[in-house]
């Protein structure tokens, strides 16, 4: 069966964009276009599509009024809000994501800069993971209704390594996230209030400018911890959190016995920028067996090979279980190459970040 999307936006250039890529992959269909939210929610209802293309700002009814309806009239339908990179479609689409929407799509502009093929790259991948990740969560429900409940499984140690972090002693934090991203990041901030007060936490969370600013505040007020974007010269300090700005990867180098920031616009690595490789790149080879990262829920395989490097250094990597995620996709890549200490559901990350680096 093709993935069923249906496409929202009173722009008929957009809808135009969007079904013109759509229509080169024969594994995914346009079910139908509406042009405001009632028609969205009427059609949504009706036909049960995968995956909604939800614009922001519409006539008789915008996106974010739509989007709870949505979500009760079709409630396996993923949601990919759609907006024009300004603050205020930024704020509403971080509100978007708490209200249950999957992920976030930015309209090509001239601003921006985004041409038109990378736009389409960034749709068919989204569309894909989500709609992947709903079959995921979908298909076991329908084995399981007639199988003997299993136990929880305990989080498996893959590295070879069993010395406790506790005597390494973690002296910073690394975080790659992607697709569910922000959802997951505001879970762990809130479970860390007042904890990991004596190490830095460096985040890339795959975002386009504008929302990372944006992210960056939620996520100090979440986790009651000063928060910013990550600027060029910048020196971290232990209780404080960095996130890669928006279209900059985020760097850090040892000065003077210091960690100082610096942002650059570098080719993107695996299609990305900000990407988390060359953000745990380097600080793996400042901390080394002192770093420990965290691969969050998204898309692709970003994360991997900046994670070998650490592991290699003596470094430690833990992960965000499949069950867990919005798209098992980063994580997967580091588990399956065997990188990971622990494998952990989001609710126990903060629990265990508490007991393996503050040793309470």
């Amino acid at each position: 069966m093709p993935i069923r999307v249906l496409l929202v936006d009173d722009s008929a250039v957009i809808r135009g964009l969007m079904n013109k890529a759509i229509s080169q992959d024969p594994a995914i269909e346009v079910i139908g276009t509406a042009a405001n939210g009632e028609m969205a929610i009427a059609m949504a209802a009706r036909d049960k599509p995968d995956v909604v293309i939800l614009d922001i700002e519409m006539p008789v009814m915008d996106g974010i009024t739509a989007l709870p309806h949505i979500l009760k009239a079709s409630p396996g339908t993923k949601i990919i809000m759609a907006s024009t990179l300004t603050q205020r479609n930024a704020e509403i689409s971080m509100n978007a994501l708490a209200m249950g929407a999957s992920d976030y799509l930015a309209k090509p502009s001239a601003k921006f800069g985004k041409d038109v093929e990378e736009f389409y790259r960034d749709l068919m991948a989204k569309i894909r993971a989500l709609a992947n990740a709903a079959a995921r969560v979908a298909r076991p429900q329908a084995v399981v209704a007639s199988a003997p409940p299993k136990p929880a499984p305990v989080a498996p140690v893959l590295a070879p390594s069993n010395e406790p972090l506790t005597a390494i002693g973690i002296r910073a934090l690394a975080i790659a996230s992607s697709t569910g991203g922000p959802q997951a990041l505001m879970s762990l901030f809130e479970q860390i209030k007042g904890r990991l007060t004596n190490i830095p936490i460096f985040i890339t969370q795959h975002m386009p400018p504008t929302f990372t600013a944006i992210l960056a505040d939620h996520l100090g007020k979440a986790g009651e911890r000063p928060t910013a974007e990550g600027k060029e010269g910048m020196i971290a300090a232990p209780g404080h959190a960095y996130i890669a700005p928006g279209d900059y990867h985020m760097v850090m180098a040892d000065e003077s016995g210091k960690v100082v920031v610096h942002v650059n616009q570098g080719p993107q690595e695996s299609f990305c920028r900000p990407a988390a490789d060359p953000m745990l790149r380097s600080l793996s080879a400042i901390y080394g067996k002192h770093l420990l990262v965290l691969v969050l829920t998204g898309m692709g395989q970003d994360g991997l090979e900046g994670a070998k490097i650490v592991v290699r250094n003596g470094g430690h990597v833990i992960a965000q279980n499949e069950e867990s995620c919005v798209v098992y996709g980063m994580p997967k890549a580091v588990v399956e190459n065997k990188l990971c200490r622990a494998v952990l559901p989001l609710s126990e990350i903060g629990r265990f970040l508490a007991q393996n680096i503050e040793g309470r």
